[in-house]
C-alpha cells in the first residue's frame, strides 16, 4: 500500500509534466499499463518508451489531478485532466480515470478508462473549420 507521501510525490511529478520521470520513479520493472480494453504494455522500459514518444509529439502538456484520490489498500483511483498541444498546434484534451494496483511503494498495474473520442486532436484555436 502506498503511503500518502508517496502518492503526493507521484501526483506532483505528473502535474509537473514529468510523466517519464514518474514512470522511472514509481513503476515496478514488471509494471503494466492498459488503455481501456486494449492489450497492456508490459515492462517499465516499454512504458517509458511509449510515454517519451507521446511527449516528443507535444509542444506542451498540462496535467492536473482532480481530487479526491481514492485509496483502498493497494488499490488507487486517480482522476486526471490532460491538455496536449501538438507540433501542428492542434489540441487534445483528455479526462480519464486511472486505476492502479500498488505493491508497497510501486505501481505494478494500471488501467486507464476514458472516452477514446477525446483522442481526436482539435484544430488550433482560431483555425478555420
Amino acid at each position: 500500500m502506498p503511503s500518502t507521501a508517496t502518492l503526493e510525490r507521484f501526483i506532483e511529478l505528473v502535474e509537473s509534466n514529468a510523466h517519464d520521470q514518474a514512470i522511472e520513479a514509481f513503476y515496478a520493472p514488471h509494471a503494466s499499463m492498459q488503455e481501456n480494453q486494449d492489450a497492456p504494455r508490459v515492462g517499465r522500459e516499454q512504458l517509458l518508451a511509449h510515454e517519451r514518444a507521446v511527449m516528443a509529439r507535444a509542444t506542451s502538456i498540462r496535467s492536473q489531478c482532480v481530487r479526491p484520490v481514492f485509496v483502498n489498500g493497494d488499490q488507487v483511483v486517480l482522476r486526471w485532466r490532460f491538455r496536449f498541444v501538438w507540433h501542428d498546434d492542434s489540441v487534445t484534451e483528455l479526462e480519464e480515470l486511472a486505476h492502479q494496483h500498488w505493491e508497497g511503494e510501486q505501481i505494478v498495474q494500471e488501467q486507464f478508462f476514458y472516452d477514446p473520442a477525446q483522442l481526436t486532436p482539435q484544430p488550433p484555436p482560431g483555425a478555420a473549420t
